[in-house]
């Protein structure tokens, strides 16, 4: 099994802690670049346009998500399936997995994004979105569906060469895009005053850019992407594998996104202010989120490559040294969001009462980044595995919290608003505690189809 050595990592030998840093550095930082797409929009709107602004984008946030998680599911299960080929080490169905996923992403995003563009302004109207910002958050959401075919593209790049073990060459193109962002947001929304659509546009420009020069490096450089006439076939065989897992996986992260819906219609209904500072300490919990979503995500290549390997007592060993890591960092963030809470809003805006509220709210979730991290660890672990029935009860679990909670913490008097801020982390336990009662129930059940072949994982609960 032969690749270029400077960009594929083989996770089934060497120490597992070592392995796991080594693969989750660079995709840390790509993540943290990833983000700061939506920082750089909020802190240049919010700063040069005014706090209105700011809620426009961030009502669009939760519909955004919803349908980005329609194909961003797809690609993660293709990159789950490949890992587990790699592991395997078998290029030819390596090969037909990269293929075939491309193939699978080059027209879901196209359905998604023309659907989504049509549904923009009634779903922003049924979720109450305020109407003296429901114009820009139109605007803004329908150039984010225009977009989705480009954030698609850098996803299903990324999720091929994280598979094999690269995890640096994703991290190179989303830095020269984060600084075209950072420019163009300046030019358009400074600049020319274009306002939201101009920090929209400049999005998907440099997601298309970091998508495209992504691809065609993958293409020039990795073995794995060198294709011959016979590697380009269709093969239906995997492409059910991918779909079998990368559908339930898009399901799991749509329920997710309806439920976040759920919770910004509640949000909505306590006015911009309200609005301002939810979109305020969310683009915080992005960052935060940023760690924990990478760790997840090293953990599913380092899983599906030893599952491929049938490698089991690594397995474990990743999951109980990735619990460790999370702990850790969990432990070291919340002195910093309890002390500096409000220095870290005023970033965003300068109104002092959305300020007051988004420093109080980080106060409140910061409480429950433990139980945050460990939602993204089993996750990790479990979807390595191929357990499609997890993403799917992790999916729903979600949204029956996210429908339930936030509306009756904010029923009772004395929580009132800040019930919306105390549901995120209540919602955050209840899934942290069911993703591990899945692995702690089930571990013996899911360890036993690993006697059975390691690719068609995907196609068992």
């Amino acid at each position: 099994m032969k690749a270029h050595r400077s960009t594929v990592l083989n996770m089934t030998e060497g120490n597992p802690v070592s392995l796991i840093i080594r693969f989750s550095i660079p995709m840390l930082i790509g993540n943290l670049f990833q983000q700061f797409y939506n920082l750089v929009d909020s802190v240049i709107v919010g700063q040069f346009v005014g706090a209105d602004a700011l809620a426009a984008i961030g009502a669009t946030g939760s519909v955004t998500f919803l349908f980005f998680a329609l194909c961003n599911g797809i690609g993660s299960g293709g990159g789950i399936i490949t890992s587990q080929f790699f592991g395997k080490g078998n290029v030819g169905e390596i090969k037909s997995c990269i293929v075939n996923t491309g193939y699978i992403m080059l027209v879901f995003p196209l359905i998604v994004g023309a659907v989504a563009f049509f549904l923009t302004a009634p779903i922003l109207s049924m979720l109450d979105t305020p109407a003296e910002i429901m114009a820009d958050a139109v605007a803004y959401m329908k150039i984010m569906c225009v977009g989705i075919v480009f954030v698609s593209l850098y996803n299903y790049a990324s999720a091929m060469l994280r598979a094999l073990g690269d995890s640096k060459t994703p991290l190179y193109f989303l830095i020269f895009s984060c600084l075209l962002n950072t420019g163009l947001d300046v030019l358009f929304v400074c600049g020319l005053h274009m306002s939201v659509v101009g920090a929209g546009i400049a999005t998907i420009i440099s997601q298309f850019v970091s998508g495209i020069s992504c691809l065609v490096y993958a293409i020039l450089k990795n073995e794995y992407f060198h294709m011959t006439r016979e590697d380009m076939r269709f093969d239906a065989g995997i492409s059910v594998k991918i779909l079998k897992l990368g559908i339930p996986l898009s399901l799991q992260f749509s329920l997710i996104a309806i439920s976040c819906m759920a919770l910004q219609k509640v949000v909505n209904s306590y006015g911009k202010v309200a609005v301002a500072a939810f979109t305020a300490t969310s683009r915080i919990e992005q960052i935060i989120h940023q760690p924990y979503q990478t760790l997840g995500a090293a953990l599913s290549t380092f899983t599906g490559q030893n599952y491929g390997a049938n490698k089991r007592e690594r397995i474990r060993e990743g999951y109980l040294k990735g619990m460790v890591l999370m702990v850790v960092f969990s432990v070291l963030m919340l002195p910093v969001i309890q002390l500096f809470g409000e220095g870290i809003i005023r970033i965003f805006v300068e109104e002092e009462a959305v300020i007051e509220m988004g420093a109080k709210a980080l106060k409140i979730t910061s409480l429950f980044y433990a139980m945050l991290g460990m939602i993204y660890v089993v996750r990790g672990v479990l979807n390595g595995l191929g357990d499609s029935f997890f993403a799917l009860l992790n999916g729903i679990v979600e949204v029956i919290g996210r429908f339930t909670v936030p509306f009756l913490l904010t029923a009772i008097p004395a929580i009132g608003l800040w019930g919306i801020w105390w549901s995120v982390g209540v919602v955050w336990s209840v899934s942290g505690i069911t993703a591990w009662m899945r692995y702690r129930f089930f571990r013996k059940r899911l360890t036993a189809v690993m006697d059975g072949d390691p690719a068609g994982t995907a196609e068992r609960k």
